[in-house]
């Protein structure tokens, strides 16, 4: 068991621990931050419980992480008012893997940790994904899974497209950033459950607000592995991402049929 205190040596020991279980099968808990208020879409409703072709936005995440079969259980971090909701959704949907519906915090990073503290004591890997990142797919989540089982850590991400500018301080342009190197993280985000207990519980003392869980193992020189997952796995926050995942989601569906 790593200290609430990481060191490089017990770095090294998790590294070297993972290298005799690289390939084999790992208990893995899923927990879905989705305890969001979704302002930002102007409906009144959040952002988790609109509909996407006729299927509520966390409905979709949890099917991906229902049909996963790297994924042995799923808890929610909610908004308590829509805590009720989820019990109606595992019964219409067969979300058999949801084994707890916890209250948000005040903060993403809050109710992550707050998720984490109820998933089993068997679960040797965490999975944290945003509830709104609804196109997620199972192979997707077993993409990131596998290299997070060889190394560690392993996040969702996709390489960076679009010129990337450096500005200075009055908002004019100061240099062009080399986007070779540059990749946009998503979810899920994958860990051991040590490190991640180690680096959650550090941050939280310490008083340090990530805006993603990448960060906090990032902060105790943990290296982070990046899988390529393409564009498709947007999180939905606007009314205009909502239009575009349709567009997505139906693509998929007849590029399946």
């Amino acid at each position: 068991m790593i200290s609430l205190h990481i060191t490089s040596g017990d770095i090294a020991a998790l590294i070297r621990s993972l290298s005799k279980t690289a390939g084999k099968p790992h208990f893995t808990s899923a927990v879905i931050a989705a305890a969001g208020s979704g302002t930002r879409m102007g409906s009144g409703q959040t952002k988790q419980t609109m509909e996407l072709c006729g299927m509520p936005v966390i409905a979709r995440t949890l099917l991906a992480f229902e049909r996963c079969g790297e994924i042995n259980e799923i808890v929610v971090a909610a908004r308590a008012d829509e805590i009720p909701m989820y019990e109606t959704l595992r019964k219409s949907y067969n979300i058999n893997k949801l084994t707890a519906v916890v209250e948000g915090g005040d903060t993403r990073q809050e109710s992550v940790l707050r998720g984490f503290e109820r998933i089993s004591d068997k679960a040797e890997f965490v999975a944290i994904h945003d509830g709104a990142r609804c196109l997620v797919t199972p192979e997707i989540i077993s993409s990131v899974a596998r290299e997070a089982y060889n190394w560690g850590a392993a996040t969702a991400a996709s390489h960076a497209s679009d010129t990337v500018k450096r500005a200075d301080f009055r908002g004019f342009i100061e240099e062009t950033v080399d986007r070779s190197s540059l990749w946009l993280a998503s979810t899920p985000q994958i860990f051991g459950t040590d490190l991640y207990r180690a680096a959650a519980y550090t941050a939280k003392a310490e008083g340090f607000s990530a805006t993603d869980d990448n960060m906090l193992a990032e902060r105790v020189g943990f290296p982070v592995k990046l899988v390529d997952c393409g564009t498709d796995n947007i999180k939905i926050t606007t009314p205009a991402d909502l239009a575009i995942a349709e567009v997505i989601l139906r693509r998929t569906e007849k590029n399946s049929r």
